[in-house]
């Protein structure tokens, strides 16, 4: 389970998570969605230790993602928006590579990467160089040695950017079967089809705050719109404008956090 409690985060004294609480269950697909710039991946980032919140905490299984750093990473799969591979390791060295840095080996070590290599398509590319490798047969490396030591908590971003038809539904079904595994997959993605069809729950997040958190037929209930990419739209639509009377309510001088001003 993936717990993530008031994360803040700023770069540059810009403000790019502002109190961010969500959890991703097991057992379920979890969509993390908003548009770019949101604070989608600065917080799966923090998920899978690559950055330090300024406060609040990301939690993997109870452990703290800040503190305990190699327990998080022995229980997540991680494919980062950053596919970058080693040019002169094979698909199948990389994931053999991987795999023995989980501590696996042997017999046990080359049937998981055979499985990985045949249930992605990868028999062609399995045994070249990735050197020259185009987008979607980098994704494919990198998902695979994202999952080879069988991660009881999956963090994808954009898992099937750059894959043709075919490759899409095979890693849509491996989702799925994570998923059916009783394990937690978190991922993000812009493709609201893709959304639709995966998640359990969907969590929208905008400016760096959580809007929205609940299953598809939830979300649509509250927005009133049937198509996802619509309620996709609407609330952010919904978000934007209520920061933005925020922000002039304060500039007048008649906002203030938890207290409200009584009329003169």
């Amino acid at each position: 389970m993936i717990e993530v409690q008031g994360l803040r985060k700023s770069f540059n004294n810009v403000e790019v998570l502002r109190g961010v609480d969500f959890s991703a269950r097991d057992g379920e697909i979890t969509g993390l969605i908003g548009p770019n710039g949101a604070g989608k991946t600065t917080t799966l980032r923090m998920l899978y230790t690559v950055l330090r919140p300024d406060s609040g905490r990301a939690l993997v299984d109870g452990h703290d993602a800040s503190i305990d750093r190699l327990e998080v990473q022995r229980k997540i799969g991680v494919l980062p928006d950053n596919r970058g591979l080693y040019p002169r390791l094979t698909a199948r060295e990389h994931i053999r590579y991987f795999g023995r840095l989980h501590g696996l080996g042997g017999a046990e070590l080359e049937a998981r990467i055979k499985r990985l290599v045949e249930r992605l398509g990868m028999e062609e590319i399995a045994d070249r160089r990735s050197k020259g490798f185009s987008k979607g047969q980098t994704l494919k490396v990198a998902l695979a040695r994202a999952l080879v030591h069988e991660p009881p908590n999956v963090i994808l971003d954009e898992p099937t950017n750059g894959l043709d038809i075919a490759s899409s539904r095979a890693v849509r079904d491996l989702i799925r079967e994570i998923r059916d595994q009783g394990r937690c997959v978190l991922f993000s993605s812009h493709i609201m089809g893709e959304v639709e069809a995966l998640c359990d729950r969907i969590i929208v997040i905008s400016d760096g705050l959580i809007v929205a958190d609940g299953a598809p037929e939830e979300l649509r209930q509250a927005t009133g719109k049937g198509d996802l990419e619509e309620v996709f739209l609407a609330t952010i639509t919904q978000a934007e404008l209520a920061h933005l009377g925020v922000r002039r309510a304060s500039s007048l001088g008649c906002f203030r956090p938890g207290k409200h001003r009584q009329p003169a």
